[in-house]
């Protein structure tokens, strides 16, 4: 089968040609049809997430069809059209996973970390890993639903019923989530990077009723903030744009270092969280919440064998909406 693989992190992928994976008792083998690229696979590839499986086939956005079942997965029929995100195992077993908090798991493996992922032409998933995906979304479209959309609502989860909120980075996870924010009758105010009118202007046309840089907005009126750029400097920017009461979420599974900060901005019973990765159980909301929305995702794809550029150009942020792998379209 046709693969992009990464043999050393800090290094392109290479184009090679590798066996068929062979599930196992409890996977489902999958015809890849897309596979969204995600600033995690940057992560990955730079080094900043360590100790990956090597060699690996990145990609964890993966919109396949199964074409076979292991002899204990049976939740799934073959032919079913399923997508696979970044938690693809966790142990069952511990304090987390028994109290509802998987994604937590000590022990837990990642697509496209620990798992060969979705840059190929086939990949073995865990079934009980995989969700059903609604039939009104495309292959290409469905892709960036399965970490930029789950983990994007986790993070909104974590906002609890804030009214006004701060996106801070517009791409691929803040594109989706607006819509679901304005669906629940949420403002969205959009911080990017400086001079970034390209952003600025995508954000106004999703509904954002602000979009500007961060020097621009010097209001403190924000109930929340979501941090989706992996900056640690927008942490204390964001703190002095919340209220009393107000929670900023980084919702990137790496941030540059957080800087130090005067105590005043934490002050008032404002809170920092985290999101770490998404369970199951976030993804069957989600999915379930995007038909209704709709949400309308916005893709530039990428043939599979040009995955580096589809990297290189979220890197450059060049990319408006969701970098896409289209690799065995669906008939």
């Amino acid at each position: 089968m046709r693969a992009m693989q990464l043999s050393k992190q800090k290094t392109p992928l290479q184009k090679v040609d590798l066996h068929q994976p062979v599930p196992n008792c409890h996977q489902v083998l999958l015809r890849v049809h897309a596979c969204a690229v995600c600033r995690t696979d940057l992560h990955v590839l730079d080094g900043e997430l360590k100790d990956p499986k090597l060699p690996l086939i990145p990609g964890h956005q993966i919109i396949g069809t199964i074409v076979e079942r292991g002899k204990h997965a049976r939740h799934f029929n073959e032919g079913d059209r399923v997508g696979v995100p970044w938690l693809g195992w966790t142990c069952g077993e511990c304090h987390f996973c028994r109290s509802g908090r998987e994604n937590l798991c000590e022990e837990a493996r990642f697509t496209g970390y620990q798992i060969d992922g979705g840059f190929a032409e086939w990949a073995a998933a865990d079934e009980r890993f995989c969700f059903a995906i609604p039939p009104g979304f495309a292959d290409l479209q469905a892709a960036p639903l399965l970490c930029a959309g789950l983990v994007g609502y986790r993070a909104l989860r974590m906002t609890g019923d804030a009214e006004r909120i701060g996106f801070f980075g517009f791409g691929a996870s803040a594109h989706i989530l607006i819509q679901v924010a304005r669906y629940q009758g949420r403002e969205v105010y959009a911080i990017t990077r400086p001079g970034d009118v390209r952003a600025q202007q995508f954000a106004c046309q999703l509904g954002a009723v602000w979009a500007g840089d961060p020097g621009q907005f010097d209001s403190d009126a924000l109930e929340a903030a979501i941090i989706f750029a992996p900056v640690g400097d927008l942490v204390p920017a964001a703190l002095g744009m919340v209220e009393k009461g107000g929670s900023v979420v980084c919702a990137g599974i790496h941030m540059s270092d957080i800087p130090t900060f005067p105590y005043s901005l934490l002050w008032g019973e404002r809170i920092i969280r985290s999101v770490a990765n998404s369970t199951r159980k976030d993804g069957e909301e989600f999915l379930s919440l995007a038909p209704l929305v709709p949400v309308q995702t916005e893709v530039q794809p990428f043939p599979l064998e040009s995955a580096n550029e589809a990297l290189t150009s979220i890197r450059e942020g060049r990319v408006q909406g969701a970098a896409v792998l289209s690799i065995c379209p669906s008939m």
